[in-house]
């Protein structure tokens, strides 16, 4: 496969996407962006290398137009609607669209413990499985989806797959990374604390007081987005025998 020029993750927020975002930070060949969309949703503007852009069709375009020799990679999440996007063909032709998932009830409890005031639809799995489903009927293929859980209990296998996929060479290297919050998450700091203190894919084992299992608002959520993410998880790059997906 040809090395990809724009290369992007479409996760739901809370799927351990910025450290699958450090570890393409750590291969060092990649120009990588994070959040550029929503960043520019929540605050009106986002700047790229000299350029800032305050229009999302305008940051589109910057992005696949970017300079220099290194393919690029951004990661997105979907806390916002990029619905313009999908009219857009260029996503399916000049993007290699790849997604990132993890089960509801996790989402849920972790996102709720940051954000208790936060909206059904921003769990982001009914926006994440639009833009999915756009892709393979553009592209009449099966996008790259990897479930974080499986992420974090075989990184080598999920992540030599992904690269193979996505027409990048495999570097062992980048599952490992120094400890350190990075500037371009300055603005969203709370939300990455995790992975700041991480040097690798680990479960940081937290647990939450209020989680599906014993608030009914946040099991009607998880409920909800549940069928978007069973959909996506039956695409998975799989670690062990086909299957139904858990819960």
């Amino acid at each position: 496969m040809a090395r990809p020029a724009v290369i992007a993750l479409w996760a739901v927020p809370r799927s351990r996407s910025t450290a699958f975002e450090r570890m393409m930070i750590e291969r060092g060949d990649l120009n990588v962006v994070h959040e550029p969309f929503s960043y520019l949703t929540a605050s009106g503007q986002f700047t790229f290398g000299p350029t800032t852009v305050s229009r999302l069709d305008d940051l589109f375009d910057l992005l696949l137009r970017h300079s220099g020799d290194q393919p690029l990679f951004f990661k997105e999440t979907t806390d916002y609607s990029y619905d313009s996007l999908l009219a857009d063909p260029r996503l399916f032709t000049g993007v290699t669209n790849t997604f990132l998932i993890r089960d509801p009830d996790s989402v849920v409890a972790s996102y709720h413990a940051l954000k208790p005031t936060m909206a059904l639809e921003e769990v982001g799995f009914e926006r994440l499985y639009r833009i999915f489903r756009a892709v393979s009927d553009a592209t009449g293929e099966q996008p790259v989806v990897v479930d974080a859980d499986d992420l974090i209990r075989a990184p080598d296998t999920v992540v030599e797959a992904y690269c193979r996929r996505v027409g990048l060479t495999f570097t062992t290297g980048s599952l490992r990374w120094s400890a350190g919050a990075r500037t371009e998450w300055g603005l969203t700091d709370a939300w990455h604390r995790d992975v700041s203190a991480s040097t690798g894919f680990v479960d940081a084992g937290r647990t939450y007081t209020t989680h599906p299992g014993n608030d009914a608002w946040l099991a009607e959520v998880a409920a909800y987005h549940r069928p978007f993410y069973e959909k996506m998880y039956a695409c998975r790059i799989a670690t062990d025998p086909p299957g139904v997906a858990p819960g």
